[in-house]
């Protein structure tokens, strides 16, 4: 079903774009409002399906590979150990690539843009990091809780804990152990099932944003655009690169030929979230056992959004040179360190690129209303900072899986 599923989202994407310009061009302003008004009940119901899945998901195959460890802490602390020490390093490296693309490329430079009043409303509330809401945001007041709202760092808190106690339990737990297991495949079954309805949602929300922006706004944003594509490239050409220094070029590309399908889900529904459960069977495929990547995965979609950090820096000083704001490298340094922590403090919160951009911009003293210059294209810009994250958590969590010595031989190309 991948590669089928593949070519119909793509043909969705293809149709969208031709739908929606028809309805810019034909039909009056409060008529497009219309059509996006309904088609938006489809791209959501899709979303919500998707949500519906993903916490008792990473629940069950977080407890049930922890509980298969057999009750070795040593091994999870160690596995958990080394996935934070690649998501540190990857992300150092993804927001120095989104600062010096930025200042190689310039695109806010002579921007044929009328700038917003400094004082704008740009409707986006600015968020310092706050270290005690985050330290104690990491444990859920309730399981239920962080379950209905998905919020995933609390449901690997949790589900930690319960694993540990699981193996702890011996015998005892093999019913528990096992329903975990059931509960898990469940979920995968459920997850093709809701695939089926991807290319209809990929249709519906490229309709909608062309149908209410027109084509126009991809020419007029050109440079930004293309700019910040040229580094994400860049960006997964890096991670694809280090990845391979550590489990082979090889296995590397061989793992870049089994995530496609969740990169397109990814790219075509701004939602890296909608590819989790293929990622994970992508994993599964290239032989990284689901008890690391049951642990790891969501630990990456947490901490380790390389394609999310990048543009913040990129998007934060294309707003300073939009205004004709020279930052100095001092400053552009301490702006790469404030991120590396910001962009932690933000996981599972809407919109929370931009949120970080605002806390950002304000340490610089920067036009918080230089937003309004990126609303207009940010959805189409999450659609390859969306891909970009489905990347970086893949080869990250192969990578723990070599570094743990634990993968088995992939399964033989078939013919």
């Amino acid at each position: 079903m991948g590669n089928k599923l593949t070519w119909w989202i793509l043909g969705a994407l293809a149709l969208g774009l031709v739908a929606g310009f028809v309805v810019h061009r034909t039909a009056s302003p409060d008529e497009a409002k219309e059509v996006v008004y309904y088609l938006s009940i489809v791209t959501d119901l899709f979303l919500r399906m998707i949500k519906m899945i993903i916490a008792p998901l990473v629940l069950a195959a977080l407890i049930s590979g922890i509980g298969h460890m057999g009750g070795d802490a040593s091994a999870l602390g160690r596995i958990g150990g080394r996935a934070i020490a690649w998501f540190i390093a990857a992300s150092f490296v993804s927001i120095t690539i989104g600062i010096i693309a930025v200042n190689w490329l310039q695109p806010g430079v002579g921007l044929d843009l009328p700038l917003p009043p400094v004082l704008a409303d740009s409707g986006i509330h600015s968020q310092g990091f706050d270290a005690k809401k985050f330290f104690t945001d990491l444990v859920p007041k309730s399981i239920f809780e962080a379950m209905a709202g998905n919020h995933i760092l609390q449901i690997v808190v949790f589900s930690i804990f319960a694993g540990i106690a699981l193996s702890a339990m011996g015998e005892k737990g093999a019913p528990l152990l096992k329903a975990m297991d059931a509960l898990m495949h469940l979920m995968l079954i459920v997850t093709g099932y809701v695939m089926r309805f991807a290319p209809l949602a990929v249709f519906a929300a490229v309709t909608a944003t062309i149908s209410e922006r027109g084509l126009g706004v991809l020419v007029t944003y050109g440079a930004f655009m293309g700019g910040f594509y040229v580094a994400l490239v860049l960006l997964m050409a890096t991670i694809l690169f280090a990845g391979g220094l550590v489990i082979g070029m090889k296995p590397v590309l061989r793992l870049a030929a089994e995530i496609r399908d969740p990169i397109v889900l990814a790219f075509t529904t701004a939602s890296s979230e909608a590819a989790y459960p293929r990622t994970l069977d992508a994993l599964d495929r290239v032989g990284v056992p689901r008890k690391i990547s049951s642990f790891v995965l969501p630990l990456g979609y947490s901490f380790n959004l390389d394609g999310s950090m990048m543009y913040c820096a990129f998007a934060t000083i294309f707003i300073a040179q939009a205004y004709g704001i020279d930052l100095s490298i001092a400053q552009e340094v301490t702006m790469l360190l404030i991120l590396m922590v910001t962009s932690k403090g933000m996981a599972g919160v809407p919109r929370a690129s931009l949120v970080v951009i605002a806390a950002t911009l304000g340490q610089f003293n920067i036009p918080e209303a230089g937003l309004i210059l990126i609303l207009a294209v940010d959805h189409f810009l999450d659609m390859g900072r969306s891909a970009t994250n489905v990347v970086g958590n893949a080869v990250a969590t192969a990578v723990v899986a070599e570094w743990e010595k634990k993968r088995v031989p992939a399964p033989a190309a078939d013919g």
